[in-house]
Protein backbone atom coordinates (compact mmCIF):
# COMPACT_ATOMS: atom_id res chain seq x y z
CA UNK A 1 0.00 0.00 0.00
CA UNK A 2 1.13 3.56 -0.77
CA UNK A 3 0.58 6.68 0.94
CA UNK A 4 0.80 10.27 0.90
CA UNK A 5 -0.42 13.25 3.03
CA UNK A 6 -1.07 16.53 1.47
CA UNK A 7 0.07 18.76 4.21
CA UNK A 8 0.78 22.54 4.42
CA UNK A 9 0.20 24.65 7.77
CA UNK A 10 -1.08 27.62 5.79
CA UNK A 11 -5.25 27.63 4.71
CA UNK A 12 -6.10 27.89 1.95
CA UNK A 13 -2.85 26.55 0.04
CA UNK A 14 -5.22 24.22 -1.37
CA UNK A 15 -4.31 21.30 0.27
CA UNK A 16 -8.12 19.72 -0.29
CA UNK A 17 -8.30 20.10 -4.19
CA UNK A 18 -4.81 18.59 -4.34
CA UNK A 19 -5.77 15.63 -2.19
CA UNK A 20 -9.40 15.08 -3.58
CA UNK A 21 -8.07 15.43 -7.66
CA UNK A 22 -4.92 12.61 -6.71
CA UNK A 23 -7.18 10.22 -5.19
CA UNK A 24 -9.72 11.01 -8.46
CA UNK A 25 -6.58 10.06 -10.51
CA UNK A 26 -6.00 7.11 -9.04
CA UNK A 27 -9.25 5.85 -8.80
CA UNK A 28 -9.06 6.65 -12.61
CA UNK A 29 -6.32 4.82 -12.73
CA UNK A 30 -7.96 1.47 -11.74
CA UNK A 31 -6.55 1.49 -8.18
CA UNK A 32 -8.65 0.41 -4.99
CA UNK A 33 -8.18 4.29 -3.42
CA UNK A 34 -9.18 5.45 0.16
CA UNK A 35 -9.02 9.66 0.53
CA UNK A 36 -8.77 10.13 4.36
CA UNK A 37 -9.10 13.05 6.34
CA UNK A 38 -7.27 14.01 9.41
CA UNK A 39 -8.70 17.42 10.08
CA UNK A 40 -11.79 17.12 12.65
CA UNK A 41 -14.19 18.53 9.69
CA UNK A 42 -13.64 16.01 8.03
CA UNK A 43 -14.48 17.58 4.93
CA UNK A 44 -12.97 14.79 2.71
CA UNK A 45 -15.77 12.71 3.48
CA UNK A 46 -18.43 15.51 2.72
CA UNK A 47 -17.12 15.86 -0.71
CA UNK A 48 -17.41 12.17 -1.18
CA UNK A 49 -20.95 12.33 -0.17
CA UNK A 50 -21.55 13.83 -3.36
CA UNK A 51 -19.56 11.92 -5.26
CA UNK A 52 -21.67 9.78 -7.92
CA UNK A 53 -22.02 5.49 -7.58
CA UNK A 54 -21.17 6.17 -11.17
CA UNK A 55 -17.90 7.72 -10.97
CA UNK A 56 -14.58 5.54 -10.55
CA UNK A 57 -15.16 4.73 -6.79
CA UNK A 58 -13.08 6.37 -3.83
CA UNK A 59 -13.38 4.97 -0.21
CA UNK A 60 -12.99 6.56 2.69
CA UNK A 61 -11.55 5.86 6.49
CA UNK A 62 -13.58 2.89 8.33
CA UNK A 63 -15.16 3.58 11.76
CA UNK A 64 -16.62 0.95 13.55
CA UNK A 65 -20.00 2.01 14.52
CA UNK A 66 -19.80 0.47 17.66
CA UNK A 67 -16.60 1.43 18.88
CA UNK A 68 -16.43 4.89 16.92
CA UNK A 69 -13.45 6.02 18.93
CA UNK A 70 -11.40 3.34 18.08
CA UNK A 71 -8.67 4.16 15.28
CA UNK A 72 -9.87 4.27 11.63
CA UNK A 73 -8.35 2.41 9.17
CA UNK A 74 -7.98 2.04 5.48
CA UNK A 75 -10.93 -0.63 3.80
CA UNK A 76 -9.17 -3.95 3.02
CA UNK A 77 -7.79 -4.28 -0.30
CA UNK A 78 -6.63 -0.82 -0.36
CA UNK A 79 -3.74 -0.21 -2.71
CA UNK A 80 -3.27 3.76 -2.61
CA UNK A 81 -4.36 6.03 0.55
CA UNK A 82 -4.54 10.27 0.13
CA UNK A 83 -4.39 12.11 3.28
CA UNK A 84 -5.89 15.76 3.41
CA UNK A 85 -4.40 17.20 6.49
CA UNK A 86 -6.07 20.34 8.49
CA UNK A 87 -4.33 23.91 8.62
CA UNK A 88 -1.71 24.10 11.44
CA UNK A 89 -0.30 20.61 11.46
CA UNK A 90 2.96 20.67 13.49
CA UNK A 91 4.37 18.64 16.61
CA UNK A 92 3.64 15.49 17.97
CA UNK A 93 0.70 15.30 15.13
CA UNK A 94 2.52 16.03 12.44
CA UNK A 95 5.45 13.10 13.60
CA UNK A 96 2.61 10.58 13.74
CA UNK A 97 1.43 11.31 10.35
CA UNK A 98 4.87 11.55 8.76
CA UNK A 99 5.68 7.94 10.35
CA UNK A 100 2.56 6.50 8.42
CA UNK A 101 3.04 7.79 4.82
CA UNK A 102 5.44 7.29 2.05
CA UNK A 103 5.77 10.62 0.64
CA UNK A 104 4.70 13.86 1.31
CA UNK A 105 2.79 16.73 -1.16
CA UNK A 106 3.11 20.26 -0.39
CA UNK A 107 0.47 22.44 -2.18
CA UNK A 108 2.11 25.79 -2.32
CA UNK A 109 0.96 29.39 -4.06
CA UNK A 110 3.66 31.76 -5.32
CA UNK A 111 3.41 34.34 -3.11
CA UNK A 112 6.01 35.76 -0.45
CA UNK A 113 3.72 35.37 1.95
CA UNK A 114 2.79 31.92 1.30
CA UNK A 115 6.26 30.95 0.91
CA UNK A 116 7.59 32.45 4.55
CA UNK A 117 4.60 31.07 6.19
CA UNK A 118 5.50 27.31 4.26
CA UNK A 119 9.38 28.05 5.10
CA UNK A 120 9.70 26.39 8.56
CA UNK A 121 7.25 23.53 7.89
CA UNK A 122 9.51 22.55 4.37
CA UNK A 123 12.53 22.38 7.12
CA UNK A 124 10.71 20.35 9.17
CA UNK A 125 10.01 17.67 6.32
CA UNK A 126 13.69 18.14 5.16
CA UNK A 127 15.05 16.84 8.32
CA UNK A 128 12.22 13.47 8.20
CA UNK A 129 13.67 12.93 4.91
CA UNK A 130 17.64 13.01 6.11
CA UNK A 131 16.17 10.81 8.89
CA UNK A 132 14.70 8.15 6.24
CA UNK A 133 17.53 8.39 3.73
CA UNK A 134 14.79 9.00 0.77
CA UNK A 135 15.47 12.31 -1.65
CA UNK A 136 11.81 11.65 -3.37
CA UNK A 137 10.00 11.69 0.15
CA UNK A 138 8.83 15.22 -0.02
CA UNK A 139 8.08 17.39 -3.18
CA UNK A 140 6.20 20.23 -3.86
CA UNK A 141 2.79 21.53 -6.20
CA UNK A 142 2.44 25.53 -7.15
CA UNK A 143 -0.97 25.63 -7.18
CA UNK A 144 -3.21 28.43 -8.62
CA UNK A 145 -0.07 29.33 -10.94
CA UNK A 146 0.95 30.12 -14.96
CA UNK A 147 4.48 28.03 -14.98
CA UNK A 148 5.22 31.11 -17.61
CA UNK A 149 5.25 33.66 -14.84
CA UNK A 150 7.23 35.55 -12.82
CA UNK A 151 5.94 34.14 -9.52
CA UNK A 152 6.49 30.69 -10.70
CA UNK A 153 9.90 31.57 -11.34
CA UNK A 154 10.68 33.07 -7.75
CA UNK A 155 8.90 29.68 -6.37
CA UNK A 156 10.99 27.73 -8.84
CA UNK A 157 14.05 29.73 -7.47
CA UNK A 158 13.35 29.57 -3.72
CA UNK A 159 12.61 25.63 -3.72
CA UNK A 160 16.08 25.14 -6.04
CA UNK A 161 17.45 26.60 -2.39
CA UNK A 162 15.95 24.19 -0.26
CA UNK A 163 16.68 21.49 -2.37
CA UNK A 164 13.03 20.30 -3.26
CA UNK A 165 11.67 19.45 -6.55
CA UNK A 166 8.34 21.12 -7.82
CA UNK A 167 6.29 18.19 -9.57
CA UNK A 168 3.74 20.61 -11.25
CA UNK A 169 2.24 24.37 -11.96
CA UNK A 170 -1.58 23.80 -11.50
CA UNK A 171 -3.26 26.59 -12.49
CA UNK A 172 -6.04 28.96 -11.34
CA UNK A 173 -9.61 27.63 -13.02
CA UNK A 174 -13.02 26.87 -12.22
CA UNK A 175 -12.61 23.10 -13.55
CA UNK A 176 -11.24 22.81 -10.00
CA UNK A 177 -14.40 24.82 -8.31
CA UNK A 178 -17.22 23.25 -10.31
CA UNK A 179 -15.89 19.74 -10.14
CA UNK A 180 -15.17 19.56 -6.25
CA UNK A 181 -19.04 21.34 -6.23
CA UNK A 182 -20.68 17.64 -7.38
CA UNK A 183 -18.02 15.31 -5.90
CA UNK A 184 -15.59 14.91 -9.23
CA UNK A 185 -12.02 15.67 -10.16
CA UNK A 186 -11.08 17.48 -12.89
CA UNK A 187 -10.03 13.35 -14.02
CA UNK A 188 -13.90 12.99 -14.65
CA UNK A 189 -14.42 15.92 -16.45
CA UNK A 190 -14.12 15.30 -20.65
CA UNK A 191 -10.85 15.94 -22.39
CA UNK A 192 -12.07 18.77 -24.32
CA UNK A 193 -12.82 20.38 -20.68
CA UNK A 194 -9.96 19.53 -18.69
CA UNK A 195 -7.13 17.92 -21.26
CA UNK A 196 -5.29 21.37 -20.03
CA UNK A 197 -5.15 20.67 -16.58
CA UNK A 198 -4.50 16.57 -17.40
CA UNK A 199 -1.11 17.48 -19.06
CA UNK A 200 -0.26 19.60 -15.39
CA UNK A 201 -0.50 16.56 -13.53
CA UNK A 202 1.75 14.41 -15.81
CA UNK A 203 4.84 15.01 -13.77
CA UNK A 204 2.75 14.60 -10.39
CA UNK A 205 1.09 11.49 -11.02
CA UNK A 206 4.55 9.93 -12.89
CA UNK A 207 6.03 11.19 -9.29
CA UNK A 208 3.14 9.59 -7.12
CA UNK A 209 3.45 6.20 -9.23
CA UNK A 210 7.20 5.36 -8.35
CA UNK A 211 6.54 5.66 -4.95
Amino acid sequence: MRSFLIANPKGGSGKSTLATNLAGWFARRGHAVMLGDIDRQQSAREWLRLRSPALPPISTWEIDPQEPGKAAHPPKGTGRVVLDSPAGLHGRKLAQVLRLVNRVIVPLQPSLFDILATRRFLDLLLEEREIRKHHAFVAVVGMRVDARTRAAAELERFLDGVGLPILAHLRDTQNYVQAAAHGMTVFDLSAAKAGQDWEQWEGLTAWAESA
